[in-house]
């Protein structure tokens, strides 16, 4: 148990956020021997947990956006139903952060980025499989790569480019030709010349489910669940006080893991303003499309995934920036239905299929943030932007590793934490 267990404080650490970061980091907190309380507005999973693409992305090492987004953002502004889309309202809202963005893509930045990203998503599988064997659930994860198909003839330069800046990085890639793609998926079409084989890849069977899981596992380990708004808080001698719309609750630490909703209670309790934005991603999910495909496969051109899942087939994807209180433009979501045809020799049913939107947290320099504040008492761990099922597990060991400097922990070659601190902003 935590040193403080006998204390007048009833919680050594109430985390903020029941997303799968969150669930993730309290589960292995309690197993620390901390009494951990997670508080959300929503119930456990509820949040972009719930609909993301179910792709474990170890193979996306590269920032968010390239200089190319110069020359799209014409048609961010005027194609509603684009993969990547500015609402011109938000217009004046997001240029700052398109700024940071920019400025990140030059060569030092960008190099740190890729670093940051590659020492995360190296770690990432190998942090599924330890979380995944301690709750006897390895069965939700379906270790068997994923494909990057491309149709036009003129895309393969850009393909082996690609294949060629992965292999640079050291991300384990393979090129397919279209008899090898077709043997593995043999309901895709003849449209299909190609593509890029991630062998060190994966997908989770249902992404709630693997919240779920966790959270009974986390209870088993006495964590708490509240669903309660947090409004605010501060630091004092004994920890953080945090003020919810049911009362006031007091813990040694704070974990905020709220995704795209933790850069006001960051500045609140740190001061620290954080350029967090919004990637709105939407999902359509197809009841009826079970035993399409063996993997997750993204299209390069139509610039969307579609994974297998047990409720069916999932395609998700597309970008909208337009910030988190404008409602949610499901059109978008029936438009990846339209993106499909002609990807398979046979269309896609969409009967009693279901759209969903949710808000993917990001920050300039697609890193996220995940530190140890204010003498201890804030710890972070937001703005995965696509890659917080990726990242949930092996955010959740350093989270561990940060929250007790004096508890030895397992470090399993964890990457460092430099790249990942608030101060870096």
């Amino acid at each position: 148990m935590s040193n403080n267990a006998t204390s007048n404080t009833p919680h050594d650490i109430a985390v903020v956020g029941a997303g799968i970061i969150g669930v993730a980091c309290a589960l292995r907190l309690a197993r620390q021997g901390l009494r951990v309380v997670v508080i959300d507005q929503q119930a456990p999973g509820h949040g972009a947990s719930f609909g993301n693409a179910g792709h474990l992305a170890t193979e996306q090492v590269f920032p968010i956006a390239d200089l190319s987004i110069l020359k799209r953002l014409p048609g961010m502004l005027l194609d509603p139903m684009g993969p990547l889309r500015l609402d011109w309202k938000y217009m004046p809202r997001a240029l700052p952060w398109f700024t940071r963005l920019l400025l990140n893509l030059r060569p030092a930045p960008f190099q740190r980025t890729v670093a940051g990203l590659r020492a995360l998503n190296e770690s990432s599988l190998g942090a599924w499989q330890r979380l995944l064997a301690d709750i006897d659930r390895p069965d939700l994860l379906r270790e068997d790569g994923s494909l990057l198909v491309f149709e036009r003839p003129e895309s393969r330069q850009a393909i082996e480019a690609l294949q060629a800046r992965m292999r640079q990085q050291e991300v384990p890639v393979d090129y397919w030709q279209a008899e090898a793609v077709r043997a593995k998926a043999p309901q895709l079409s003849e449209r299909i010349l190609g593509g890029l084989f991630y062998p060190g890849t994966g997908h989770f069977l249902d992404p709630y489910r693997v919240v779920c899981e966790l959270v009974h596992a986390a209870k088993a380990s006495g964590v708490q669940f509240l669903k309660q708004q947090v409004q605010g808080g501060h630091l004092h001698e004994r920890g953080v006080s945090l003020i919810t719309d049911q009362g006031n609750l007091t813990a040694r630490q704070v974990l905020i893991a709220c995704g795209a909703h933790s850069a006001k209670l960051t500045a609140t309790l740190t001061g620290k303003k954080v350029p967090l934005d919004t990637e709105r991603g939407y999902h359509l999910m197809l009841p009826h499309e079970h035993d399409r495909l063996p993997f997750a496969i993204t299209s390069l051109e139509r610039k969307f995934i579609m994974t297998p899942m047990a409720d069916g087939l999932r395609l998700a994807g597309t970008v909208e920036f337009a910030g988190l209180d404008r409602p949610p433009s499901m059109e978008r979501a029936w438009q990846l239905h339209r993106l499909s045809k002609g990807l398979f020799s046979r269309d896609l049913s969409a009967e009693a299929a279901t759209p969903w939107m949710g808000f993917r947290p990001s920050l300039p320099d697609s890193l996220p943030i995940i530190d140890r504040v204010c003498d201890g008492k804030v710890l972070l761990a937001f703005g995965h932007q696509h890659l917080g099922l990726t990242q949930a597990a092996v955010t959740a060991e350093l989270i561990a590793r940060i929250a007790s400097p004096a508890t030895v922990t397992p470090s399993h070659g964890l990457p460092a934490l430099e790249l990942y601190r608030l101060d870096r902003f």
